[in-house]
């Protein structure tokens, strides 16, 4: 996983409500085990209209959207599809629980704001760069607006230190290996 500390970058002013993660990648495009490759089809119901916002902001880090997104299924296919297109946050009112786990496992930030700031940060995305702080747990502009974010503290250290779950077990190895070799000489009948 990419370590992840200050992202600075344009948004994809989005603001949809309840996408679920069939409307992030539809259910057609589920017959793979690669995270890569999902980007072309993510959003591609929404991507049909020639003047959608995620073609018009190809390459923008950021994703801004509306409350409750990543609802309905626990597709791990959601998150891969996004950090295929390029994004590397997702600023909302709220996420559904399971989505939120599996944007985590996969490098995403989240970040949950007030609605008051998701609608600022859609006007400032349509002209300037947003600025996403997770060290500070900070969102800005260059217009001196000031979005601050509550973040799990386990996460956000996985997240800076760009560490997912597997490489947290792996930096406990000499640890798991001198259990085991406990374990085998106390009880050699395992």
């Amino acid at each position: 996983m990419q370590a992840f500390t200050t992202l600075t970058g344009a948004a994809i002013p989005f603001g949809g409500r309840n996408i679920d993660t069939d409307v992030i990648i539809p259910a057609v495009h589920l017959k793979t085990i690669s995270r890569t490759g999902l980007g072309r089809h993510a959003f591609g119901t929404l991507r049909a209209d020639p003047d959608n916002v995620f073609d018009a902001n190809a390459g923008a880090p950021i994703l801004i959207a509306g409350d409750n997104f990543g609802c309905g299924s626990s597709r791990e296919h959601a998150p891969w599809a996004i950090a295929d297109m390029g994004i590397r946050v997702v600023l909302a009112p709220s996420f559904a629980d399971i989505f939120a786990g599996n944007a985590f496992k996969n490098g995403i930030l989240l970040v949950t704001l007030p609605q008051e700031a998701i609608d600022r940060l859609m006007e400032v995305a349509k002209t300037d760069p947003i600025t996403v702080d997770l060290e500070n747990q900070v969102v800005t502009t260059p217009f001196q607006d000031r979005f601050e974010f509550p973040m799990d503290g386990f996460r956000k250290q996985c997240l800076t230190n760009g560490t997912d779950e597997i490489g947290l077990t792996l930096a406990m190895g000499n640890a798991i290996a001198g259990h085991e070799a406990r374990v085998a000489a106390d009880r050699p009948w395992i």
